[in-house]
């Protein structure tokens, strides 16, 4: 009796996920988009290209049945700037942080400030050119760093409004830093080359690279005539403690409720203060953080076929995995064999329900989220699903208080 039993469980089981509403597959024509029509067309040295490109055809999900909340007026949201441009640069991790921070600030001290994105990433190649030589080289080169570098930096350097520096010389509309990052590297290989390990005077030329492309940086602000530091101006006027901030990920091959290094090429510095927690708890934290008046800065991968650039929406295909077998197995199996990459940062700031699911409201900086065109009420967001969270977002930044309950099951 118990083996027909079991039989009928499994029979039900499956066909359970059967039954689901299955997705489609279209493959449709990569044009260009924001990023070639705006962003290289407003820099000034960019020339068009002299040959006709290749047509390709991408994969992708077709959304037709899908109920997609894409008005952004329809979120719970939190108090946040309007998106903002990275223009041509790989930045992402910095763009989404300091606008989480500027959040930050607003529910702290109720202040609206616009800070400066350029003050963090110019000190980031600083410390990543020191690094450099204390590794005798051995270490990822690139624009790219993770959304907890803006707290290393900040407490180090402290933090400067951005009409105090932009990284733009006048009349620029679009950051562009591919000239300055070729400088740096081609630099630092020729340091390697050499083994002319002088860290003094290595940071001193990276520094004055980084005066040519984006400007040196302010060493005071000018606060109602006063002159402060940018450490004082971190702490009593932002009134913001780094310290205060913490970071998650959920990988099932290192200890729960531990701190571990998140093992990617843009955690260059190896940083291990990652609280690593379950799924579920990861998840969790997310939707307790917003229903609480907090915002994230998440990190994960937005290059599957589920992540639609045009439609600016994250799902995941039912061809991929079905929504009940998004589990920690799923999640690791995919981070492991590189399928799920750490390649994208963006600003959480609100959420919607639809049908029993949660979608997310992300505030960005990229290309991809401005493809609707200017003036589109979607301008610099994307609209993802709860499933591709799960799945596909592996890290996230936000403030001790958002997770104080569970910051209690972290082991000493």
């Amino acid at each position: 009796m118990k083996k027909y039993i079991s039989l009928v469980i499994v029979l039900f089981s499956g066909f359970t996920a059967i039954s689901q509403n299955k997705d489609k597959a279209i493959f449709e024509e990569v044009k260009p988009g924001y990023y070639q029509n705006s962003i290289l067309k407003g820099i000034d040295d960019f020339e068009e290209p002299q040959t006709e490109e290749k047509k390709v055809k991408r994969m992708k999900v077709d959304l037709s049945d899908w109920e997609i909340p894409n008005d952004p007026s329809q979120y719970t949201t939190v108090w946040y700037n309007d998106p903002i441009s990275q223009g041509n640069t790989g930045t992402c991790w910095c763009f989404s942080t300091t606008s989480f921070y500027e959040s930050e600030v607003k529910r702290l001290s109720g202040k609206e400030i616009k800070l400066s994105e350029m003050y963090i990433v110019y000190w980031e190649y600083v410390e990543r050119a020191a690094y450099f030589v204390d590794s005798r080289g051995n270490m990822t080169l690139g624009e790219g760093s993770e959304t907890n570098a803006v707290a290393k930096n900040m407490k180090k350097y402290g933090m400067v409004p951005y009409d105090h520096y932009t990284g733009m010389k006048p009349g620029q509309k679009f950051h562009n830093h591919e000239p300055m990052f070729n400088e740096i590297n081609a630099y630092l290989a020729g340091v390697k080359a050499k083994s002319a390990w002088n860290k003094e005077e290595v940071v001193a030329t990276v520094r004055s690279i980084l005066d040519h492309h984006v400007g040196a940086v302010p060493t005071t602000v000018n606060l109602d005539g006063k002159q402060i530091t940018p450490q004082a101006y971190l702490k009593d006027v932002l009134k913001i403690n780094p310290d205060a901030y913490v970071d998650f990920m959920s990988l099932m091959d290192q200890n729960y409720y531990e701190k571990a290094e998140y093992k990617v090429p843009d955690n260059w510095w190896h940083s291990s203060e990652y609280n690593n927690v379950p799924l579920d708890e990861f998840m969790s934290a997310i939707k307790i953080a917003i229903d609480n008046g907090f915002s994230l800065s998440i990190g994960g991968d937005v290059s599957e076929p589920g992540f639609d650039k045009i439609a600016q929406v994250g799902v995941v295909p039912t061809w991929d995995i079905p929504s009940e077998f998004i589990d920690e197995p799923a999640r690791l199996h995919r981070f492991n064999d590189g399928s799920t990459t750490d390649d994208h940062a963006m600003h959480l700031v609100g959420y919607k329900t639809v049908n029993g699911k949660t979608w997310y409201l992300v505030k960005d900086s990229s290309s991809g989220s401005r493809n609707c065109g200017e003036g589109s009420e979607k301008f610099g967001y994307y609209f993802i699903h709860e499933d591709y969270v799960r799945l596909k977002f592996m890290s996230f930044t936000v403030h001790q208080d958002a997770v104080k309950e569970l910051l209690k099951k972290m082991k000493a």
